[in-house]
């Protein structure tokens, strides 16, 4: 059951709204209220999974009541409902965190649309929080080298404000780390953050999933879709391995950063979304330019602010401190009494050539926690983990 708020001074289109709303759907449960002071009251009292909200209103008006929800609750969704001399109002409310404005008299299928985009968004934030609370203690930026200081300086400049950022580096080195630094520092960071493997995705697959489909409009599109840029609508989207991204799908990737909307496949409606695009490859996108495979126009749009992220040979004063960091996590994780690494063994594993960068390195601890003694020696490395 989805729970519906309707804010509006005027009592013949309130009923209208929730009269079209109900008959859509018998699951919606369509309350009212008049004006924006008694819409607070409700919206503090009661969980809405939807809030529709005039504009123009005697005692609170509608920018007031968006900016009130936003700080109590702003997980729901607010859809602005717009006069004519309203419009630039409307549009306006969308920097404040609206998710879309219809305007009088409501058109039945844009109204309705609207509705259920609306809806499924409010799933995914939901889905994405839960999902961020249980992981969000993962993400850690062990290290102390320059290299490592160096981005964590970068980061803290660059996180409150709204630069796209592109981040590079070889596989296995924490990329997706900086991008989930950046989202947390910021002042979206009560916005969903939404991932998007771009390597993972099959090409023919990559738009929809980006930018949701409409019913019909291929085969196995049973029914309308949101996309990722409207999941993450208010907070931040990293797209990873973004050097894979097929042409065509590019070219609207550049469309929604250059007018900050976006098209569902099939449709020719647009959708307004605010997002902060974070990209990360490792891939020298420079090259990938020259053979043509990737679109300069897009890669200069992305890289407003480029942070490299060094291999782990690059930065081997920290892997001292990333062996006890994942020492520590691993016997939590496993519930066993945490192994100490010899000083000599810490120095060996210093040598040793890490192609798989962090990922490797962790592999090798979780090895060496599982198959070697209650302090790991140089023994247990050149038994289970000689390279």
């Amino acid at each position: 059951m989805s729970r519906i708020l309707i804010i509006e001074d005027e009592g013949a289109i309130r009923r209208v709204l929730k009269k079209i709303i109900s008959e859509e759907n018998d699951a919606y449960i369509v309350e009212e209220a008049a004006d924006g002071l008694q819409g607070i009251e409700m919206i503090k009292d009661h969980d809405y999974d939807l809030i529709l909200c005039d504009i123009k209103m005697p005692k609170m008006d509608g920018v007031e009541v968006l900016e009130k929800t936003k700080k109590i609750k702003p997980e729901i969704p607010i859809v602005m409902i717009s006069g004519h001399g309203d419009l630039d109002t409307a549009v306006n409310t969308m920097r404040l965190g609206a998710f879309d404005y219809i305007s009088k008299p409501p058109d039945l299928n844009r109204l309705l649309n609207t509705v259920r985009n609306a809806l499924d968004n409010k799933v995914l934030v939901v889905e994405n929080k839960r999902l961020k609370k249980k992981i969000s203690k993962s993400y850690q930026m062990v290290g102390e080298s320059p290299a490592i200081s160096l981005i964590k300086e970068m980061i803290e400049k660059v996180a409150n404000t709204d630069a796209r950022v592109l981040i590079t580096g070889p596989n296995g080195t924490g990329k997706e780390l900086v991008a989930h630094w950046l989202h947390e520092k910021s002042d979206r960071v009560k916005a969903p953050m939404v991932e998007v493997n771009c390597a993972a995705i099959p090409s023919e697959l990559i738009e929809s999933e980006l930018f949701g489909h409409v019913k019909g409009s291929f085969t196995g599109a049973n029914k309308d879709r949101a996309g990722k840029f409207e999941a993450a609508n208010g907070g931040t989207i990293f797209l990873d391995e973004i050097g894979d991204m097929s042409l065509s799908a590019q070219a609207k990737v550049l469309r929604a950063l250059q007018e900050s909307s976006i098209s569902r496949v099939g449709s020719d409606s647009d959708i307004k979304v605010n997002v902060r695009v974070i990209a990360a490859t490792n891939k020298n996108l420079q090259e990938e330019i020259a053979a043509g495979r990737f679109r300069e126009d897009l890669y200069h749009r992305l890289a407003v602010i480029l942070i490299k992220v060094p291999g782990l040979n690059d930065r081997r004063e920290d892997i001292p401190l990333l062996i006890r960091f994942f020492a520590g996590k691993i016997s939590k994780e496993q519930g066993t009494p945490e192994k100490i690494f010899s000083p000599k063994a810490i120095a060996l594993l210093q040598e040793y050539d890490w192609t798989g960068n962090i990922r490797e390195l962790r592999n090798v601890v979780e090895r060496l926690i599982i198959l070697g003694e209650k302090e790991v020696s140089v023994n247990d490395i050149k038994l289970f983990a000689s390279k």
